[in-house]
């Protein structure tokens, strides 16, 4: 029986680590992003880790992924100026370095050197 480490999204749902929680439902948690990209950096992340990636998500519970959508659309509107940019990582070569699907909601001057998480 193999046993695999909580991702640092299940110790936050878990409230084992702190976070600066926005948002918050049965479903989905979002936070601010300890590592910002631009003024208004939010994750948003599903309570459950069975999604390893947004591909994964959208076979599996494509309601949720819609969730995750609309909850970045008003939490852009209620943190910014309703404009925003929705970036999900999939795979290690394309900057997801947690496996557990998360979306990044970035708005303001962005960075564009780094996107990854």
């Amino acid at each position: 029986m193999s046993t695999t480490e909580p991702t640092i999204f299940e110790r936050i749902v878990a409230r084992e680590i702190p976070a600066d929680v926005v948002f918050e439902n049965e479903r989905l948690i979002a936070f601010r992003d300890i590592a910002p990209k631009a003024p208004v950096h939010l994750l948003i992340v599903p309570k459950t880790s069975e999604y390893t990636n947004i591909a994964e998500l959208a076979e599996g519970d494509p309601y949720l992924m819609a969730e995750m959508v609309t909850t970045a659309a008003d939490l852009a509107a209620e943190h910014s100026n309703g404009e925003y940019r929705l970036v999900f990582n999939s795979g290690s070569s394309a900057g997801q370095t947690v496996f557990h699907v998360h979306a990044h909601v970035l708005s303001g001057n962005l960075d564009e050197s780094s996107l990854a998480g």
